[in-house]
C-alpha cells in the first residue's frame, strides 16, 4: 500500500549541501509553514556527539540506512500538519547518495520511494559558489556539492518527479518563487483528496 493520501501536500526541497536550503526552510518556518528540518545534519551531530559511525566520512552505507529510518518516520509524523508541509530533503535523496557514492540503489530503498510519495513539483536549489561554505558537519568540496545537485536530478528525474530550480537569489525572493508555485495547495484535512491533483504513478 502506498503513502499517497497526504503526498500532494509534501513539497521536497533539495540540491547540494551549501546551497541555501537550511536557510530558505528556515525563512518558510518563521513565515508559518510546517516544515522538516534535514535528517543528514542532525545525524551527523548525534554520531559525532556518541562517536558512532554512521558518517558520510565513516560508514557511509550505516549513514543512508540511519537517514533513510529518519526519512521515513519524519513523513510519517507530518501528518500532523493540516496543510503543505516542506521537507528539506525526501525519500528520494537517499536513491541520489546512492548514485553519488556510485554504488547499487538497495531494492529496499527503491521500494521507500515507490511508497512514500511526495507532491510531484520538487524544488531543488543549484551549486551557488557565491554562499558554499564548509562547517563541522559539512565538509564536502564544492565539486562534490555539484556532483550532490548532480544525482538529486538524476535520482528525482528517475522516480517520476518535476524540477523547478531556485533562483539564485536572496530567501526572500525564493520564499516568494516557492509560494507563488504552490499557492494551489490548500489546507485541506488531512487524508482527503487533493482536487485537480492526478495519482502519481509508479515509476520503474
Amino acid at each position: 500500500m502506498r503513502e499517497d493520501g497526504v503526498s500532494s501536500q509534501y513539497i521536497v526541497i533539495t540540491g547540494g549541501p551549501g546551497a541555501g536550503k537550511t536557510t530558505l526552510i528556515d525563512s518558510l518556518r518563521r513565515a508559518g509553514h510546517a516544515c522538516v528540518d534535514e535528517a543528514g545534519r542532525q545525524i551527523i551531530q548525534d554520531q559525532m556527539l556518541i562517536g558512532g559511525p554512521a558518517l558520510h566520512t565513516g560508514d557511509s552505507r550505516l549513514f543512508a540506512e540511519v537517514m533513510l529510518s529518519w526519512a521515513i518516520r519524519s513523513y510519517r509524523q507530518a501528518r500532523q500538519h493540516p496543510g503543505p508541509v516542506f521537507f528539506d530533503r525526501g525519500i528520494p535523496d537517499l536513491v541520489g547518495y546512492y548514485l553519488l557514492l556510485g554504488q547499487p540503489v538497495p531494492a529496499h530503498v527503491t521500494a521507500a520511494v515507490r511508497l512514500f510519495r511526495y507532491n510531484q513539483r520538487v524544488f531543488i536549489a543549484p551549486p551557488w559558489p557565491q554562499i558554499y561554505t564548509t562547517d563541522s558537519e559539512r565538509r564536502q568540496d564544492f565539486p562534490e556539492a555539484v556532483r550532490t545537485h548532480d544525482a538529486m536530478v538524476a535520482a528525482y528525474t528517475q522516480h517520476g518527479y518535476e524540477l523547478s530550480t531556485l533562483p539564485r537569489k536572496d530567501v526572500t525572493s525564493r520564499v516568494q518563487f516557492i509560494q507563488q508555485h504552490t499557492a494551489a495547495i490548500d489546507h485541506r484535512p488531512l487524508g482527503s483528496p487533493h482536487p485537480g491533483c492526478p495519482e502519481l504513478r509508479d515509476v520503474s
